[in-house]
């Protein structure tokens, strides 16, 4: 079957990826089949093999659906004379792309499916969006905005804190949608106050 014209490939694959993310989130592995999930599209699953090859690369590519997502919005967030600000406005970024794509945010940092683990291909594809992270933190260490540190290591610790907010958040448990803010805000004021105290 030959590809389909540019525009409807790429919302094909946008339809297949977000059907198989609801059936994810709302069923469980079990129920991620092709057959489902070109049901769930409103397609045959030529449209899926022809795409993806069959479910493995169907997971690969809703995983790397979630990266390219979260890398867009980190890449909408505007660049300031103020680098403490831009790197909240990534935090703010992860969030609102959690809170739009809850189906997939599952399948990026968990392993809801037991035999998919990405291969270092697939690791490289989404290693942008945390090397974005590590240079926000690098910008604001070499501005004297934060004390001397390994921008690394910050990154790992932001990333650590900005999960941990979204996997209670997308679970209910931080409150209503004000509520989920307040927490997030505090959490970062307090991480921002000790990086810039060292």
């Amino acid at each position: 079957m030959p590809r389909p014209r540019n525009r409807d490939y790429v919302e094909l694959r946008r339809d297949l990826v977000d059907a198989g993310g609801r059936l994810l989130a709302a069923e469980g592995p079990s129920a991620l089949s092709t057959r489902r999930v070109a049901q769930q599209a409103g397609v045959s699953t030529t449209a899926v093999y022809s795409l993806f090859g069959d479910k493995a690369g169907l997971v690969r590519e809703m995983f790397l659906a979630g990266f390219e997502r979260l890398a867009e919005a980190f890449a909408a967030v505007p660049r300031t004379d103020d680098a403490v600000a831009d790197l909240r406005g990534l935090g703010q970024a992860y969030r609102a792309n959690a809170l739009a794509n809850p189906h997939l945010y599952e399948l990026m940092f968990g392993r809801p499916v037991p035999e998919f683990q990405p291969d270092a291909e697939t690791a490289a594809l989404i290693q942008p969006t945390f090397d974005a992270l590590v240079a926000a933190v690098a910008r604001c260490t070499a501005e004297g905005a934060f004390a001397p540190s390994e921008p690394y290591d910050v990154a790992v610790m932001l990333n650590g804190l900005a999960h941990g907010l979204c996997s209670l958040e997308l679970r209910g448990a931080l409150g209503d949608p004000d509520e989920a803010r307040h927490h997030w805000e505090r959490a970062f004021d307090t991480m921002v106050r000790g990086l810039a105290s060292g």
